[in-house]
């Protein structure tokens, strides 16, 4: 008997930086505390509706933006509401979301027994490298299965590296980006040796856009929020 593929789910990296309003970000530092325990509140009493992969700091990681929040839900309307409740709360106003990467994730079209690592109950992992992805017009036109064969030598060569996590999501019409890609691993230098390495696979010409690319260390949600002041 073959096992079901998991539900499709609908996943978002929220991407935050402080808002260089001089006084709304003042205001929000003068009460830090009661301004983080508003938010963690808000974005912990999310559940069961949406469930937060990570909270991540990108300070001295990532230029651009100061916060990733890694949110799963079944339904996108749940993200919507969370995120309008996290914009009202003291540190939501003090914080500009700089990027938003939603999409579906599932089991791959090409390998049916790989899917993304968050579907899977992996738990997560110490670091985040998360950023969109476009394929070349030219990819699609190709043959189903040489895209496929494509596909699986790039993943034979990810395999190569088994304690990175690997997350691809679908964005095809709802954002600029056809995929967003989220990897994983605990050693920053494993995930620069993979994808080093995977730059030598053939799927690779087919590339159209795969920057920027922002890194985040996964810390207490409540450690991260004080990173911020």
């Amino acid at each position: 008997m073959t096992t079901p593929a998991p539900e499709t789910m609908f996943t978002a990296f929220w991407l935050y930086s402080r808002r260089s309003d001089a006084t709304i970000w003042e205001d929000a530092v003068e009460s830090s505390d009661r301004a983080s325990e508003s938010f963690l509140t808000t974005l912990t009493g999310a559940a069961p509706d949406v469930t937060v992969r990570g909270v991540y700091t990108t300070a001295g990681l990532s230029p651009e933006v100061d916060l990733i929040v890694w949110v799963v839900a079944r339904d996108p309307e749940h993200l919507h509401d969370l995120a309008a409740d996290l914009r009202r709360t003291p540190l939501g106003r003090a914080l500009d979301v700089r990027r938003v990467y939603l999409g579906t994730a599932s089991n791959s079209q090409y390998d049916p027994t790989h899917g993304p690592a968050f579907l899977q109950g992996k738990p997560p992992a110490k670091y985040l490298s998360v950023y969109p992805f476009v394929k070349t017009p030219d990819w699609y036109l190709l043959p189903y299965e040489e895209r496929r064969d494509l596909m699986i030598d790039h993943g034979r060569m990810g395999r190569e590296y088994p304690s990175v996590l690997t997350n691809t999501v679908n964005s095809f019409g709802v954002a600029d980006q056809e995929f967003i890609v989220a990897l994983e691993d605990d050693d920053v230098a494993t995930l620069i040796r993979m994808v080093q390495r995977l730059r030598a696979a053939e799927v690779r010409k087919y590339t159209a856009v795969d920057t920027p690319i922002y890194l985040g260390l996964r810390r207490d949600p409540a450690a991260a929020l004080r990173t911020l002041f």
